[in-house]
């Protein structure tokens, strides 16, 4: 049945594949900070450990917030590892990173993911997608939040 939200669907095309990116991303993310949770190490073991474990159950719910919205505007959310790979521009962690490398690590991805979402907002302002544009406020407001926090751990 064809889609009639009020978006034409070149506009809602674009969105969704900028969607996509921020999926890949937040993905990437999860499965690092996952990664990480399962084997940090050192003296902030346990605050590590907890943090991570909050940090990646939010990003796993937002995995499905993000691929519904691209769903709602029609087209497929992206969903295997090869996908993700040719979408996020987050990096791969190579061996396993002392915390504060962990630390530095995820705060970079953060960072990029809120990147990702502040590129989308003028194809979404231009086709008056409130819905995309408060997803996408959510999520940097997430992200931004969460680096800081992570940034907080590495003062002197």
């Amino acid at each position: 049945m064809k889609i009639d939200i009020g978006i034409p669907e070149k506009e809602r095309k674009a969105i969704a594949a900028g969607l996509s990116r921020l999926a890949a991303d937040n993905f990437t993310l999860y499965l690092k900070t996952h990664y990480f949770h399962w084997n940090v190490t050192g003296p902030m073991f346990q605050t590590l450990h907890l943090m991570f474990e909050t940090q990646y159950n939010e990003l796993w719910l937002a995995s499905d917030l993000i691929a519904e919205r691209i769903r709602a505007l029609g087209f497929t959310a992206p969903g295997t590892y090869d996908d993700f790979a040719k979408l996020t521009v987050i990096k791969n962690s190579k061996g396993v990173p002392k915390a504060v490398d962990m630390i530095k690590e995820l705060v970079a991805g953060h960072e990029a993911t809120v990147r990702t979402a502040r590129a989308l907002f003028p194809t979404v302002d231009a086709a008056g997608d409130e819905a995309t544009a408060d997803l996408l406020t959510q999520r940097i407001q997430i992200h931004e939040k969460t680096a800081w926090m992570l940034r907080s751990l590495l003062e002197q």
